[in-house]
């Protein structure tokens, strides 16, 4: 197989042609905040490669009033034109254009406009209560074209000079260090910044509004600084000790040193993603950046860590080496996402990150590529549409997890030195798959690319069974399905570490299954036998017969991941009619005295699809009691009283084992005292332990009504930390009755609920077990208007919710719904989110009748 990256240059209607090329922007923009307007003048210096009469390059949403160019001595005025559906400018010329160095010259005005994407306005209110709005940039994918009309292709790599103008009271910031300033007239100041490195017109970045920073720290020659809306300024401390580690870190991981001026890391009040990896302008979601640690929960904080890790590990990964176009964006992601993990691991190892990783960053990726409408990592990208559904849980969460698998089993020095070497021979450049693949066969002596396009350029990962033979064992790869197909045959070159003991002696072996079936002798007769040894295998794991027994019975002898995955491949095969979900309950039991807190998510997750998906009405009650009888062991070594020698992740665990009793086990008592609990924490967030104040407020909530409803927003609208902001706009998504359903929505009409947040809010009402049905018929009526309130690139997470909606006659209805709508933006996510609302309706239907008549704990 080959990548179809290196062909698409000449097939794809949407890249540019190449016969003009840019090296420099000389960028000067004005910004009016409060008319939401901009208005720029660019100097572009281009090289003709061959005799043209117009210049075609990205442009949308921007008027070009004036356009000319200097060549061979003459000066050339343009005509425009635009073709919108392509999101170019055309500039035509009365005259050929001879090859050679040029000068383009370009006027344009814009709108700052409200969709989170390009050049575009934020509002907020500040600390003091007043309005305030600032105004900001995001480009990745394509959107550095709705700012000024550039060559907005990936490899169209050239330096960029940033001149903002700007009302003097207000702060400025670029990608690099601000080099001059002088007054503008009329109260306002030129400031300009100094030269880029050549760069992605993507990573370009400029914010402007009412902000402040922090002190600059230096970071081995790095100034870093965080910025924030003025008043926040005191949220910024673990922040900026978290941007010192990392940039120590990675600049010794990779053994190149930071690529910019400057380090800055700005809290931007609306914000579509997480965060942006612009050089030196990295762009942040409030709560991915701002904490009090005081109230913050251990998740919290983690997400601040990983955020900040793997933004910077972009300056390297992305920015310094970019891939060659969008098919290759795994490149940058999936790396970002591995080593935020090695940062977060280095800087906070008794967070187990790597064991938190496996047990939520790979199911994530599971979950897309289990289904017949997943497509492989690395994927033929035509138009922009298509470019921004890359961003997505198999770019994420899969391509970082055939990396940690390809460390784990090259080794991990092995590893990094190969990542080094690549580095350095491709900085300043393009890339495309393979030129890691070498880069790694060089350190590692390893054909790396033939096991690795198995998993990059194929759909899906497969499981593996595994039988006891006479002489050992057998093992047998195919595809897992969540809706199985028998007549799939893709085969993968498996990375395996095989484990187990015998008679009390341990071994290992340690291959590549490159073949359907094969048998691996082992002396002895075997105790118990672990295929994916260390959990690190982007696979699933099906032990047949005595041999799952065994790894039950042995369940002391497994690593956390190893346990992790255990329970965690038993519940993917009850939602592919491997097993059935009363033998995964069987199995759950046996990890009452678990004491991982990544590990006890998998069986609660377990546990509330079968809630959810599975169990009536009638037979909730004795759902409750085997509910119960699972985590009362937790519940008593736990308590509601943390210890002054608590680790973090056990007072994490602590709140997930109360929330689960009071949510899945619906425990009278501990629903009282959540709201004794959660009534506490709304009046003073710092009084009460951030984990168990957050299970109690979504206890709460999941047992409240209209008024707890509106006691939540009240709390939400005052509330002065982006956290205890989040925590309270999660817990509305836990009320379940039709007249809350009903206000959450009319608050994201409103926009009381911010546009970056209503997507994922709405998605969440679809999981409600009594008003689920009603959220998507309300939904449904008004989607045109709902969804006008969403930035576009935020709708993947609406239809995320559809899963929820279980029932058999909602599902056909779902299904009948988006069969009638076209949705580019969306369309891949639809169509795979659909396909698992199948597989659930599927398992609804399978398991449903196995519960008739109630549940023995």
């Amino acid at each position: 197989m080959t990548s179809t990256t290196e062909s698409a240059d000449t097939q794809n209607p949407h890249r540019l042609p190449r016969t003009v090329v840019p090296s420099r922007y000389d960028i000067e923009l004005a910004p009016d905040l409060d008319e939401f307007r901009f208005t720029g003048h660019e100097t572009v210096t281009v090289e003709v490669v061959e005799p043209v009469d117009e210049i075609v390059l990205n442009c949308v949403e921007i008027g070009i009033s004036a356009a000319s160019i200097a060549i061979g001595g003459r000066v050339h005025e343009a005509s425009v034109s635009y073709d919108e559906a392509m999101q170019r400018a055309v500039l035509a010329f009365a005259t050929e254009l001879p090859p050679g160095p040029a000068t383009l010259e370009i006027d344009f005005t814009g709108t700052l406009n409200d969709q989170l994407h390009g050049f575009y306005r934020s509002t907020f209110t500040d600390v003091d209560g007043n309005d305030q709005v600032i105004a900001t940039t995001q480009f990745e994918a394509t959107d550095a074209r709705r700012a000024f009309p550039c060559w907005d292709e990936p490899d169209f790599k050239a330096v960029f000079a940033i001149t903002l103008v700007v009302p003097d009271h207000l702060f400025a910031v670029s990608n690099m260090a601000e080099v001059s300033r002088e007054p503008a007239g009329e109260g306002k100041v030129r400031i300009r910044y100094g030269d880029s490195m050549v760069m992605s017109t993507y990573l370009v970045a400029f914010v402007v509004g009412p902000f402040e920073s922090t002190e600059t720290v230096d970071v081995d020659g790095v100034p870093l600084r965080i910025i924030a809306p003025k008043g926040k300024i005191h949220l910024t401390d673990f922040a900026l000790a978290c941007g010192a580690f990392c940039l120590r870190y990675l600049s010794d991981y990779y053994g190149i040193h930071y690529p910019g001026d400057k380090v800055d890391m700005i809290a931007i009040p609306d914000f579509a993603f997480g965060a942006m990896e612009n050089l030196g302008a990295i762009t942040y979601r409030e709560t991915a950046l701002l904490v009090d640690t005081s109230q913050a929960s251990q998740a919290e904080l983690v997400r601040i860590l990983d955020v900040i890790a793997h933004e910077l590990a972009h300056m390297w990964f992305g920015d310094l080496v970019t891939m060659k176009w969008w098919d290759g964006i795994w490149l940058n992601e999936a790396f970002a996402t591995f080593m935020e993990m090695k940062a977060t691991d280095a800087m906070r190892p008794e967070w187990k990150r790597w064991l938190a990783f496996g047990a939520t960053e790979r199911p994530w990726a599971y979950g897309t590529d289990s289904l017949a409408s997943t497509r492989p990592v690395e994927f033929e990208v035509m138009s922009p549409d298509e470019a921004n559904e890359m961003f997505d849980a198999l770019t994420y969460g899969k391509g970082s997890s055939v990396l940690r698998m390809i460390e784990q089993y090259l080794g991990e020095e092995v590893f990094r030195q190969g990542v080094g070497s690549y580095l350095r021979r491709h900085s300043y450049s393009n890339t495309v798959t393979s030129d890691l693949w070498h880069g790694l066969d060089a350190a590692s002596g390893t054909d790396v690319g033939a096991i690795m396009d198995t998993w990059i350029l194929q759909r899906g990962f497969p499981q593996v069974e595994v039988s006891r033979t006479a002489t050992g064992v057998r093992l047998e790869q195919r595809r897992y399905l969540t809706i199985p197909d028998e007549t799939d045959t893709t085969l993968w070159k498996i990375p395996v570490v095989l484990r187990g003991s015998t008679a009390g002696a341990e071994f290992e072996r340690k291959f590549v299954l490159d073949s359907f079936v094969t048998e691996i002798a082992i002396d002895g007769e075997i105790e118990f036998v672990v295929a994916n040894a260390g959990g690190h295998g982007f696979y699933r794991v099906d032990y047949v017969g005595e041999l799952f027994q065994a790894a039950v019975d042995n369940l002391d002898e497994l690593g956390a991941l190893e346990r992790f995955c255990l329970i965690d491949d038993a519940w993917a095969f009850v939602e592919s009619g491997q097993k059935s979900a009363a033998d995964w309950l069987a199995l759950a039991a046996s990890y009452r005295d678990e004491q991982e807190q990544a590990i006890w998510n998998a069986v609660l997750t377990g546990m509330a699809g079968i809630r959810h998906h599975i169990v009536s009405d009638d037979d909730l009650p004795a759902f409750r009691r085997v509910a119960k009888s699972l985590l009362e062991p937790s519940v008593e070594r736990l308590g509601w009283v943390p210890g002054d020698d608590d680790s973090d992740l056990t007072r994490r665990l602590r709140g997930a084992i109360i929330g689960a009793m009071g949510r899945l086990a619906e425990d009278e008592e501990t629903i009282e005292h959540s709201r004794e609990v959660a009534d506490r924490w709304i009046g003073d967030a710092g009084a009460v332990d951030p984990d168990i104040g957050q299970a109690s407020l979504f206890t709460m909530a999941a047992h409240g009504d209209l008024g707890t409803l509106n006691r939540i927003m009240e709390a939400y609208d005052a509330a002065s930390t982006p956290q205890v902001k989040l925590r309270l706009l999660q817990a509305v998504t836990f009320l379940d009755a039709n007249d809350t359903v009903d206000a959450t929505l009319g608050a994201v009409r409103s926009g009381r609920i911010k546009s970056q947040d209503g997507s994922w809010v709405v998605a969440r009402l679809f999981g409600g077990r009594a008003s689920g049905r009603h959220a998507w018929q309300e939904v449904r009526k008004d989607w045109d208007d709902i969804t006008a309130v969403m930035p576009p690139m935020t709708l993947r997470r609406l239809v995320e919710g559809l899963p929820g909606l279980s029932h058999a006659d909602i599902a056909q209805d779902v299904e009948a719904f988006f069969a009638e709508r076209s949705l580019p933006v969306i369309e891949k996510t639809a169509k795979q989110n659909i396909e698992r609302l199948r597989a659930n309706v599927l398992m609804r239907a399978r398991e449903s009748s196995r519960f008739s008549g109630g549940l023995q704990p």
